[in-house]
């Protein structure tokens, strides 16, 4: 394999005459120097593996030289193959380890596997080329939802893996909603007792009359958690914990009906959901469910050391809060003026306990809704739920939320675009671009078809940054992010058909300096794909073939909820 195969596509590559190739072969030495480390752990732990080659320590001739290069930016790389050494040298131990994934790469598709396929095996040939790399964005992330369908701890560090061979660096992790809750709470056990499994589960769209009658559940021991994050870590890969308040809630409200709105419902008969929608039952606006969730989030800072924690705020029905006497009692002890008002007041909360712990909050773009109403300020005129508040002169200002506080864009571009305009960093992860678990194709075989068709080229022609910003805005946009949620995709073939081959699209998006979507080289894009095809195939990947599913990857019968036509560009 040559450069010219590389996904993602590296920003220079260029093949060093008149050498040809180095052999690797039971004498090759890899020498780490002070930094580098565990990126020589890795290498010799997967590489190793898949060649049975030993790559003993040793010096800089017939050998594999790393290094940190502090005059690179930091996750840069360069890799350098001639004759005589292999360097990869990076700014950082990330930026040498993504040169990692590109010798990968270079080695073949048989490096990707476990074990040696041929035995015999005494060479491996590497073309002699230099590579010069660097990411596009520092946010190139992946949403796995562990809440609807539960992934065991394996399946995640699996996940890990696949990020890592396609440059990904945030994990973010959806771990508690309406059916699931997946964290343990040693100060709250029931949340895992109750609240992490259900009865049963429907098979397919909300609409379908298939039900799975079995319960379905799981959760992660602290220490699973701890394991993870440390072998995400070993990959430069950032996990992000999602708890979502207020709404998404009915699995914590099961374990615990305090919780719940228990002046206008029975939160003690409620039970974790085995529906898929979006539940009515949702936080109360009490001083003690604030105070419930300041001990869980405690304890999921002590886990996870990312200075981004997501609090959800998405998609919170305001019904039960618009009969509570008690939630419309607390309105007004706040000025808050209305529901909205007191979503944004949940999320304001925990923005200033976060940040007075020294993290950052994220939410969904919903966060902006209500929140020139928090703390008895009236709404600015022209103000709009899905834009904020317009200010004189056409700045927008978002009223409410700490300066650190980012947004991740899911309803489209809009959220994202007043959030950057207002000086907050943004996410970007448009439903209508990158959510995964939409279909890939309008066949009849495709499976359990959900939302607009979104094609591998498609994917590969998103753009992360609008137009409408200007250049000082699209600063603020970090990145983007591929979102899978696990709804309709049950198992892991299930989610390893809807995201791949698309995630190779998307990490090609997220790292490399592309032109404007109508000029990109999709045929190019395809042609390197026959490489990464046989990657994946290595890694045991169950992808979507290009010609369609395969039988056993179609459900004849199971009703998806496909949407017609091209999506909205809002």
């Amino acid at each position: 394999m040559g450069f010219e195969d590389l996904i993602p596509a590296p920003r220079e590559g260029w093949r060093v005459p008149p050498r040809g190739l180095f052999v690797l072969d039971e004498e090759t030495v890899l020498r780490a120097e002070p930094g580098t480390e565990r990126v020589a752990h890795w290498m010799r732990d997967a590489l190793g593996a898949a060649t049975g080659l030993p790559f003993r320590e040793g010096g800089a001739e017939n050998g594999i030289v790393l290094r940190i290069d502090p005059e690179m930016e930091p996750e840069a790389y360069r890799v350098a193959i001639d004759g005589r050494a292999i360097r990869l040298d990076g700014g950082s131990a990330a930026g040498v380890f993504w040169g990692a994934q590109t010798f990968r790469q270079l080695l073949g598709p048989e490096a990707f596997r476990r074990a040696p396929v041929d035995a015999t095996r005494r060479e491996w040939h590497v073309p002699g080329v230099v590579v010069e790399d660097a990411p596009r964005f520092p946010w190139r992330g992946l949403l796995l939802d562990v809440a609807r369908h539960f992934t065991p701890k394996g399946g995640v560090l699996r996940c890990l893996d696949l990020m890592a061979a396609h440059k990904l660096n945030v994990l973010h992790l959806h771990l508690t909603d309406d059916q699931g809750w997946r964290l343990e709470i040693k100060r709250h056990p029931k949340l895992t007792e109750v609240g992490s499994w259900r009865p049963r589960t429907r098979f397919g769209h909300r609409a379908s009359p298939l039900w799975e009658e079995k319960p379905h559940g799981g959760f992660y021991t602290q220490d699973d958690i701890r394991e993870i994050v440390a072998y995400a870590a070993a990959r430069h890969i950032t996990v992000v914990p999602e708890i979502d308040i207020p709404g998404h809630s009915q699995a914590a409200i099961a374990a615990y009906p305090e919780l719940g709105n228990s002046d206008v419902i029975d939160t003690a008969s409620l039970s974790v959901w085995d529906d898929w929608g979006i539940s009515v039952n949702v936080l109360a606006p009490t001083d003690s469910t604030l105070r419930f969730y300041e001990g869980v989030f405690e304890e999921v800072l002590q886990l996870f050391p990312s200075t981004f924690i997501h609090i959800g705020g998405d998609e919170c029905p305001k019904d039960q809060w618009r009969r509570s006497p008690a939630a419309q009692a607390r309105i007004r002890e706040l000025g808050l003026g209305d529901e909205d008002g007191l979503q944004a007041w949940f999320v304001r909360h925990f923005d200033t306990w976060l940040t007075a712990r020294g993290r950052r909050l994220i939410g969904w773009d919903e966060i902006l809704e209500g929140a020139s109403r928090t703390e008895g300020r009236a709404p600015a005129e022209g103000w709009k739920s899905r834009q904020g508040v317009r200010a004189p002169g056409g700045q927008t200002t978002v009223f409410g939320l700490a300066a650190g506080a980012a947004v991740s864009s899911w309803r489209g571009y809009a959220g994202g675009v007043t959030a950057a305009r207002a000086g907050h960093d943004v996410v970007m992860c448009p439903e209508q671009q990158v959510y995964l678990d939409h279909r890939q194709d309008g066949g009849e075989d495709e499976p359990v078809p959900i939302g607009y068709v979104r094609t591998l080229e498609n994917v590969y022609r998103f753009e992360p940054v609008p137009p409408q910003l200007t250049e000082e805005q699209a600063r603020h946009v970090l990145g983007t992010q591929a979102n899978v949620w696990t709804e309709v995709t049950e198992d892991q073939g299930r989610v390893d058909y809807q995201t791949f081959p698309r995630l190779a699209a998307f990490a090609e998006v997220a790292w490399s300096a592309l032109p404007a979507p109508a000029e990109r080289d999709f045929t190019d894009f395809e042609r390197r794909m026959a490489a990464h095809y046989r990657r994946l195939d290595a890694l045991g990947v169950a992808y979507r073939p290009p010609a369609g599913p395969l039988p056993w990857q179609r459900r004849p019968g199971v009703l998806g909820r496909p949407i017609e036509g091209a999506p909205p560009n809002v």
